[in-house]
């Protein structure tokens, strides 16, 4: 038997990135894998079962976690993201922040890991070796879904006849929508058309600052929009207008927008971090120096006014291959069933 960790994904109502990742797996699994939620799960296993999480938890969270996995009652796995609460604290939850060094050394009680790309498997690596933890999982590379929503993937190459750049993701400093609104402000002052688009909740800790930023900015430019609520076929539809995609984050675990971006048939303009050129370098991206205003600016006036570069990335993110959740699923699957 595999059972499933859905605590927090049961209960969540918001669509963040750690929540569509369980989401998604849970659909890609369908009837092979028993959900369950920890608080009411009667955890009765044999050595032959499995517990997985792609979940975040603590003790105090999860209580009795840590007693259950140094028993070893049956094979644990879990899907690591990464440690921006340890390397960013300044622009993480507090919640999270205080949360991560026990959950990371928990990680290491688990049969195996899988990490969501290659620069957080050697960051978890390199932190336990840090914390003199040697008897730790064997780590497996995971690649998440592209495919968003389960929506088809678009391959159409026909570009939209009005140019229209579209942000996914909560407002906060990490995701660094405030250098995108810098950039389209310049833009639109210099004369240039374009729609700006930005999606997703207000992180209630750090994003009231960015969100007074745009709706100040909405006063003065018609062209900026922000949406914090919308729905998949909202989210769909504004794939489908947009241009490409504007990804100025400066940290991430994978970064799930750039994907599926490349998955709507929308090339990416993405920061320059090693994570993101994982994906990003194999075609349908831009990478840029990450929060360097004057490069972001002349990046995306050059596409606003030269058209062919865009429709050459958009040819590329439509053509080029991409992970799915089906694979994800299949993936754990193998490995669990080899051990």
């Amino acid at each position: 038997m595999i059972y499933f960790d859905v605590t927090k994904t049961s209960a969540s109502s918001h669509h963040s990135g750690l929540t569509r990742v369980s989401q998604s797996l849970v659909t890609a699994f369908g009837s092979r894998f028993t959900p369950v939620v920890w608080d009411s799960w009667d955890k009765q296993v044999t050595q032959e079962d499995w517990f997985i999480t792609a979940e975040l938890f603590s003790e105090d969270e999860r209580p009795g976690i840590t007693a259950f996995l140094e028993a070893k009652a049956c094979k644990t796995a879990a899907i690591f993201h990464d440690l921006i609460p340890l390397r960013f604290p300044h622009m993480t939850w507090p919640k999270s922040v205080a949360r991560h060094p026990t959950y990371v050394k928990l990680l290491a009680h688990f049969t195996r890991v899988f990490s969501v790309s290659e620069y957080s498997r050697q960051d978890i690596l390199a932190f336990w070796k840090w914390q003199g933890i040697n008897d730790f999982p064997k780590m497996d590379l995971l690649s998440l879904g592209a495919d968003f929503n389960t929506q088809e993937r678009q391959t159409h190459t026909s570009q939209p006849s009005e140019v229209c750049f579209l942000c996914v993701g909560i407002l906060e400093p990490r995701k660094n929508q405030s250098l995108i609104l810098q950039v389209c402000k310049t833009l639109w002052d210099e004369g240039l058309k374009f729609e700006m688009h930005f999606a997703g909740r207000v992180n209630p800790h750090f994003g009231k600052p960015i969100l007074d930023e745009i709706n100040e900015a909405s006063r003065s430019y018609p062209e900026l929009h922000f949406h914090a609520h919308f729905s998949d076929a909202q989210m769909k539809a504004l794939y489908a207008r947009a241009s490409a995609s504007l990804f100025p984050t400066r940290a991430e675990g994978c970064g799930l927008p750039l994907l599926e971006s490349l998955y709507s048939g929308v090339p990416c303009i993405c920061s320059d971090l090693s994570v993101l050129k994982e994906n990003a370098d194999l075609g349908g991206c831009l990478s840029l120096k990450a929060d360097d205003l004057l490069v972001w600016t002349d990046a995306v006036r050059s596409l606003i006014l030269e058209p062919r570069r865009l429709s050459e990335l958009r040819s590329q993110a439509q053509s080029r291959p991409l992970p799915t959740w089906a694979n994800a699923a299949e993936l754990i699957l193998t490995t669990l069933n080899s051990l």
